[in-house]
């Protein structure tokens, strides 16, 4: 009778299990994409440089789809079940050319292959792409990014016309998939804001006599 019991009341378990009487709702596969805020139409400068995307790099530990979560001061994990659509070196590339576009510092900016050749290029590398929920910490999103920026006068890379590290750490409204994107897209909003800003300055002063 003991045995009967015991093996009745582990099938309950394992139904109320599979049927999510845990009171957790079942998890779904969630897929996102970096879309920063929209700008107005930028007045674009006729005389201005033309900017090409030269690489945009992702350093390896978070260079993959699965969104990472810094656990600990040395641990780290991928959430099998929220990321992005496409790898994120690769989906990070049009909204980045579409925002320096919109900054109306540029003539044009261009993505690598493009038949427009270009006067200026910058290469991105991407350092930090994680939520942390360090139990001791408050959650955020971490992004981390370094321009470069080199005259191009025949197209290959010249004189460093900027080098620079931005980092933003931003607070989550809540712990989920969601609001670490926001955060992300919020933290390259600004990011792309300052380093357009440093790079307008940097060229006015090279290009004084």
């Amino acid at each position: 009778m003991i045995i009967r019991k015991t093996m009745r009341a582990a099938l309950l378990a394992a139904v109320c299990l599979l049927n999510g009487c845990l009171g957790r709702p079942p998890l779904e596969e969630q897929s996102f994409l970096f879309a920063p805020p929209s700008k107005p139409e930028p007045k674009v400068d006729p005389g201005g440089r033309v900017l090409g995307l030269r690489t945009l790099q992702i350093a390896a530990p978070f260079n993959s789809r699965a969104f990472v979560y810094r656990t600990g001061d040395l641990s780290y994990e991928a959430d099998p079940y929220a990321g992005f659509m496409v790898p994120p070196a690769d989906e990070l590339v049009s909204p980045v050319c579409s925002d320096l576009r919109a900054a109306g510092v540029f003539r044009s900016v261009e993505e690598a292959g493009s038949a427009l050749k270009p006067d200026t290029l910058v290469e991105i590398y991407v350092s930090e792409l994680y939520g942390d929920f360090r139990p001791a910490q408050n959650a955020s999103a971490v992004l981390a990014m370094r321009f470069d920026f080199f005259d191009a006068p025949r197209g290959l890379p010249g004189k460093a016309l900027l080098q620079r590290e931005y980092a933003r750490t931003i607070p989550l409204k809540a712990k989920t998939a969601a609001a670490l994107m926001e955060g992300w897209n919020q933290g390259l909003a600004q990011i792309l804001d300052a380093a357009v800003l440093d790079f307008r300055q940097s060229a006015e002063i090279t290009s004084k006599p």
